[in-house]
């Protein structure tokens, strides 16, 4: 960000100097130049931070990959989110969730290709 604004306050006396008609096609390629260091500096910036970013992830991959097929259980068994109200924790630090939408009670028989039901 203190990039883009120094290039600002560098380009200003140039704004203000004497405009010169600029060639077709050359105008946008200043534009694109412009705009390549603008995105270098802030990559400049922002790559400690990416980098660092990139070390705790690769610290935490196996945890990741362990909980994964956990995850994937708690995803099946929830079944939609909208279903359920926010966690609540409890005075004895449970957390619960509150379930907003009656469960449908799933039939114990399979109908008959007619739809018959043997009982």
């Amino acid at each position: 960000m203190r990039l883009a604004f120094a290039l600002c306050l560098i380009a200003a006396p140039v704004l203000a100097e004497d405009v010169k008609p600029v060639p077709d096609g050359e105008g946008f390629s200043l534009m694109q130049e412009g705009a390549k260091l603008v995105l270098r500096g802030l990559m400049t910036e922002m790559e400690p931070t990416l980098d660092e970013m990139g070390k705790a992830l690769s610290e935490m991959e196996p945890a990741l990959r362990e909980l994964g097929p956990k995850f994937q259980q708690l995803i099946a068994m929830i079944d939609n989110f909208k279903n359920y109200d926010a966690p609540e924790m409890l005075p004895n630090g449970d957390i619960i969730i509150r379930r907003n939408a009656p469960l449908l009670p799933k039939p114990d028989f399979l109908p008959g290709p007619n739809g018959e039901v043997e009982l």
